[in-house]
């Protein structure tokens, strides 16, 4: 979870009410008016988010699903990735990312970070490839861009695919331009927390490419384009019209949003210049969406208490490495395999960031991790 309740915390991690209440109106017209249409699977809700969506990211095609995890899923399934291939991940991200991978039959293959960024370190690729390797999968972590451009060029010399895990990078830009549809697709969640959240599960694949969308759209719809015809075994993940209502509502306002967490991020990056933190490492072609705002910090736990005990919300994202996990047990790999990943599962920790978070509020977590340090 993502969420801290305001009632036992004087700066919650993230209050997701605040931002409904800003809201409300437009939400509740939005929902009203989905109650009011009686179409409650897909119809022209969910179309006309998926419209708006893709001419946000600047792509061709938004396909909503159920959920982010679906969204990696059935894109991988949409490429052709099954049985026998594998798929390069990174070694430090939420584990929906290899989950993904392992629904498809395939094998995660894990690459270290970039220290600085916590993202995919493109440098480390080649020794990964091997004639299995179907597709890269690069992960926007805390919000922040991968840097595309060597990876795009590492995937085309080796006639790999490139889906992005933007789950956490809504309106992020690398290179001035908007993430969407820089590879093949990029898939995203909508769960609550995120930049754009909705009111439950939800999520979507973006992309360019004609013929994946197509693919997409008839394998979220239990394999189907024309009811009771089936082309292929496809499952049941679509966008849920409620949902897209409120995504709708929330979208014209997703760019102010984040330049709100820009602006808390700019001052806490100001506040802990001179601190015992290691600071988030933004390159200079990045503009990042400021999901999260994560230091590095050696006594992490002595730190989260003590923030605790000032009241003051903070998350760890994520505490256990995904080859750590109980359940990648199968795969074989020894605790110790990646030190950078388990470097920053030990030192990770994530200060509130969320839009609706006033200038008192950040103030206060800024006093508050200087007392403590």
């Amino acid at each position: 979870m993502e969420v801290v309740s305001p009632m036992t915390t004087t700066v919650p991690f993230l209050d997701l009410r605040a931002g409904y209440e800003e809201l409300r109106g437009e939400i509740d017209a939005s929902i009203a008016r989905v109650l009011a249409s009686g179409m409650y699977i897909l119809g022209e809700e969910v179309a006309a988010f998926e419209r708006e969506y893709a001419d946000y990211c600047g792509c061709a095609h938004a396909i909503g699903v159920a959920n982010g995890l679906d969204a990696l899923h059935l894109a991988l399934r949409a490429m052709g990735i099954g049985p026998g291939d594998e798929v390069i991940v990174p070694s430090n991200t939420y584990i929906a990312t290899w989950l993904a991978v392992s629904q498809c039959g395939a094998t995660p293959v894990p690459v270290e970070p970039d220290p600085a960024t916590h993202n995919l370190d493109p440098a480390r690729i080649a020794a990964a490839i091997t004639p299995r390797t179907r597709a890269l999968l690069p992960v926007h972590l805390y919000g922040q861009p991968a840097d595309l451009d060597p990876l795009l060029d590492i995937a085309r010399r080796h006639g790999l695919r490139v889906l992005e895990d933007g789950a956490q990078a809504q309106g992020a830009r690398y290179k001035g331009r908007r993430l969407g549809g820089h590879g093949d697709a990029v898939a995203w969640s909508f769960y609550p927390g995120k930049n754009l959240g909705a009111f439950g599960d939800a999520g979507a694949i973006t992309t360019n490419d004609d013929d994946l969308a197509d693919r997409l759209r008839v394998l979220r719809n239990y394999g189907s384009r024309t009811k009771y015809v089936n082309e292929v075994q496809g499952w049941n993940s679509r966008l849920d019209p409620l949902q897209a209502a409120v995504l709708r509502a929330k979208l014209p306002h997703l760019d102010a949003w984040n330049a709100r967490r820009g602006a808390v991020a700019a001052r806490y990056a100001a506040a802990f210049a001179d601190a015992d933190l290691v600071l988030p490492g933004v390159p200079a072609w990045a503009d990042p969406a400021w999901h999260l705002f994560v230091v590095r910090v050696a006594e992490r736990e002595r730190l989260q208490s003590r923030l605790a005990a000032a009241g003051v919300g903070t998350l760890i994202h994520y505490p256990l490495p995904p080859h750590r996990q109980a359940a990648y047990r199968d795969l074989g790999l020894p605790a110790s395999a990646f030190p950078l990943a388990n470097q920053l599962a030990d030192q990770v920790l994530s200060l509130p960031i969320g839009p609706q978070q006033d200038d008192r509020a950040t103030q206060a977590v800024i006093d508050a991790v200087r007392a403590c340090l």
